[in-house]
């Protein structure tokens, strides 16, 4: 049985959260910083940040004439702070070949630094109304239940996005609505942990009720234990490094009294690969810190996965 477009969308307009970016006049440059920021964080973290951020530069173009440093400190303890260089470097990208304007192209939004697929998708759809397929963790649940009774999907593959085309009403703004209708049914009732069918507007259509909620197994990529790995160790270099007033410090002594040295070690070189940070004159400092933003943003390395980054794979089921 087809998901029943009309009772979701009913269900959306009456219950939907009112997010900033779903208000009117948020702008395609607004949805893509809020695009970036949910990769891997909860909303209710983003939000505080996406003011300030839209705030201090509310165009690509404001970014884009920061230093890729600025950037770094203001993305404060969001997490993944390769995102804020590749957001960066993204600005400077729509600045240089777009004359400031966010794209609407699904592949011209994917050759910008930082943007894979699932972004590219998210801002043709949601900032430009266009009809394409916006598959994220809660779509892959609600799809994987309603449609195919299981009680939670496999790991993501282009079928997704196949399946979720068919379910799409053809026209564009239904379209729009019914993507985002999904994603807030997978965040809000159809949640990973818990399906609240008493509340769900589709409960009557879904497969996997109907054959009485079988546990088909889930196969769900863990996250690793962030308590002593490498991603807090690079975190409080990262710390050490925006609440600095010069933005660096001298590398004899950081994190002296850190429990592992060869961590640290291996934190400091890692966020150097990157291009988080840069060794200069025995200190550690943000990339381009005390430069131009031209110069601080042409040549630098902004890591090696970032053209392709796949957002679908990494954005939270809590989102």
């Amino acid at each position: 049985m087809p998901v029943p477009a009309a009772d979701l969308q009913r269900w959306y307009a009456a219950s939907a959260r009112d997010l900033p970016w779903r208000r009117q006049g948020f702008g395609a440059w607004g949805v893509l910083v809020s695009e970036f920021m949910l990769q891997q964080t909860p909303v209710a973290r983003v939000i505080p940040h996406l003011e300030v951020w839209l705030a201090r530069w509310p165009t690509p173009a404001d970014l884009a004439a920061s230093a890729p440093a600025d950037a770094v400190h203001q993305w404060a303890n969001l997490g993944y702070p390769r995102r804020a260089l590749w957001m960066h470097r993204a600005a400077v990208e729509i600045h240089e070949r777009h004359d400031g304007r966010v794209p609407r192209d699904v592949d011209a939004l994917k050759a910008l630094t930082g943007v894979g697929d699932y972004t590219a998708r998210a801002v043709a759809t949601f900032a430009y109304g266009d009809r394409h397929p916006v598959v994220d963790t809660n779509t892959r649940r609600v799809i994987a239940r309603a449609v195919d009774a299981r009680s939670q999907p496999g790991p993501p593959s282009a079928r997704d996005l196949a399946a979720m085309d068919a379910l799409l009403p053809r026209e564009r703004e239904p379209a729009a609505v019914f993507n985002a209708a999904v994603m807030e049914l997978g965040a809000l009732v159809c949640t990973a942990r818990t399906a609240r069918c008493d509340e769900c507007p589709i409960r009557d259509a879904c497969a996997w009720r109907a054959a009485g909620y079988p546990d088909t197994g889930d196969a769900r990529r863990r996250q690793a234990r962030y308590e002593g790995s490498d991603r807090q160790a690079r975190g409080a270099v990262l710390r050490a490094l925006r609440h600095s007033p010069s933005g660096s410090v001298a590398l004899d002594g950081l994190l002296d009294g850190w429990p592992d040295p060869v961590q640290r070690d291996r934190a400091i070189d890692s966020l150097i690969t990157d291009g988080l940070a840069e060794a200069w004159a025995g200190e550690l400092r943000l990339p381009g810190a005390g430069h131009s933003s031209s110069s601080a943003s042409r040549g630098l390395t902004y890591g090696s996965d970032s053209p392709a980054y796949d957002a679908e794979a990494a954005r939270p089921a809590t989102a």
